[in-house]
């Protein structure tokens, strides 16, 4: 786990004690894929979710050159569907990958965007997003 967890915490673990840390530094990296209607018909892209206490979340999408840029910066730290969607967003601004309205939208993505733990939950604190 991120902090030497042995194995994937218990959601009473993580709202015990969990969700009270607050890293100094976080660094997540990601890999994605998509497929295109048009020619390459499947883009590779990746990224990263970047902080340095008590700097903001940085969603850093890869160049290819070696290079991360910047595409936003958050307070809050944003679930991982929002940190995918971000950087998919930065793509269509780039043209590298089209629009494809809502319902498609929708389709690749699903109903469910987070993980439990991004959930907002009665007994669990807020405080690790921050």
């Amino acid at each position: 786990g991120d902090i030497g967890a042995p194995a994937f915490p218990s959601k009473d673990f993580q709202d015990r004690f969990l969700s009270l840390v607050k890293p100094v530094y976080y660094l997540r990296t990601r890999q994605y894929s998509r497929s295109t209607a048009s020619p390459p018909y499947m883009v590779a892209f990746q990224g990263c979710l970047f902080r340095s206490y008590p700097g903001q979340f940085q969603t850093l999408l890869d160049t290819g050159t070696g290079d991360y840029r910047r595409v936003v910066g958050a307070d809050m730290r944003p679930p991982l569907g929002t940190f995918k969607e971000q950087l998919t967003q930065a793509l269509q601004t780039e043209g590298v990958i089209e629009q494809e309205g809502k319902v498609l939208d929708f389709l690749r993505t699903g109903y469910k965007t987070t993980t439990w733990w991004e959930d907002e939950r009665e007994d669990a604190s807020d405080e690790w997003r921050t």
